[in-house]
């Protein structure tokens, strides 16, 4: 474990490149490490991955940050035990390369392992949870390590019970993967048509891995230190599950003011609408700059809040606010935010 560093900026260890100090910082290499210094830290402590899904407040953090730099894995048969620090694409090219597929489409996703299941990560038709057969946990409450399974973490759209459980913090993840070399079957549109593939057809999972890699990079998805468009916490908003009474009612504001019909996804709970169509048809459009054009939305995604360079945290969320208004001033649907929010607030 690393010394104890104070007033560390935390603006260095998160995506977005930006948030305040911490008043403790502790790197955690090991297990053990991890453990002893999250026993260490009483309540006011902070887990630190990737820094992918976090949006920090100028102020920073007045507590121990503990970034979690475990890393490696372990393959037994089918199954893969990978450690909760570790980065989760080089985790996702090292079982594709070693002809393992299943996690091909979750390529290009930034930060580490422990952050996927918290709010069951997906992308281009995947999401963790298809994969994910349970995890090691550490409970501060109890100070117990148990293993929960996939059916105990509750999985649903961006969520689990994980990313309400404080004292719960994920020491490693375990994978069922697809031995044969092929991926799952394809189910995102655009993946499908990038690849010539029918839906629901299996492709080599190298081959799907360097579609959506590609697909991600035209979206300024992929981490690129001098592409300003990647200094983000990925899709900002999720997209917004509509409950079915209310659908009628929403779909009609949105045919009073567009005139091609809303997107529609099944989900649980009602439909899903997509988050992107609402915000580009409110009116914000590719590159609608924020605050002193310190801010933006990408120039490539309308769903990425990005750091030009020179931004702070109040500038993104004035962005955030004024795109979630819009919105729903002009639909009436509510967008909510994907990352955390730490010491901050929309």
């Amino acid at each position: 474990m690393t010394p104890v560093e104070t007033r560390t900026v935390l603006a260095e260890h998160t995506t977005l490149r930006l948030g305040g100090p911490a008043r403790r910082f502790v790197v955690a290499e090991t297990t053990e490490d991890l453990l002893s210094a999250v026993r260490g830290a009483g309540d006011n402590v902070l887990l630190l991955g990737g820094g992918s899904n976090l949006v920090i407040g100028d102020g920073g953090f007045d507590g121990t940050v503990v970034k979690i730099a475990t890393s490696g894995w372990r393959i037994d048969g089918e199954s893969v035990e990978v450690a909760a620090g570790q980065n989760w694409d080089e985790f996702v090219a090292a079982m594709v390369g070693a002809g393992f597929g299943g996690l091909e489409c979750l390529s290009g996703i930034p930060g580490s392992v422990g952050a996927t299941p918290i709010q069951n990560v997906g992308a281009y038709g995947c999401e963790v949870s298809d994969l994910l057969t349970s995890i090691e946990c550490f409970d501060r409450r109890t100070g117990e390590i148990r293993t929960m399974s996939a059916a105990e973490l509750g999985f649903a759209y961006r969520t689990s019970v994980l990313k309400g459980l404080a004292g719960g913090i994920v020491l490693s993840a375990r994978f069922e993967l697809r031995p044969d070399g092929l991926s799952a079957p394809i189910r995102y549109a655009e993946l499908a048509r990038t690849l010539g593939a029918e839906p629901g057809e299996r492709v080599r999972a190298a081959a799907a891995r360097e579609a959506v890699l590609g697909l991600r990079r035209g979206k300024g998805m992929v981490l690129d230190a001098g592409d300003h468009d990647t200094w983000s916490a990925g899709s900002f908003f999720t997209n917004p599950i509509v409950p079915e009474p209310e659908l009628p009612d929403v779909l009609a504001r949105i045919a009073a003011v567009v005139d091609t019909p809303a997107p529609q996804y099944p989900a649980d709970g009602g439909v899903k609408l997509s988050a992107a169509w609402l915000i580009e048809r409110a009116g914000f459009h590719k590159g609608h700059t924020g605050p002193g054009g310190r801010v933006s939305l990408s120039t490539k995604h309308t769903l990425a809040l990005t750091n030009r360079g020179q931004a702070r945290t109040d500038d993104l969320l004035a962005l955030a606010r004024e795109v979630r208004d819009g919105v729903e001033a002009r639909f009436g649907v509510t967008l909510h935010p994907e990352p955390l929010l730490i010491n901050c607030s929309l």
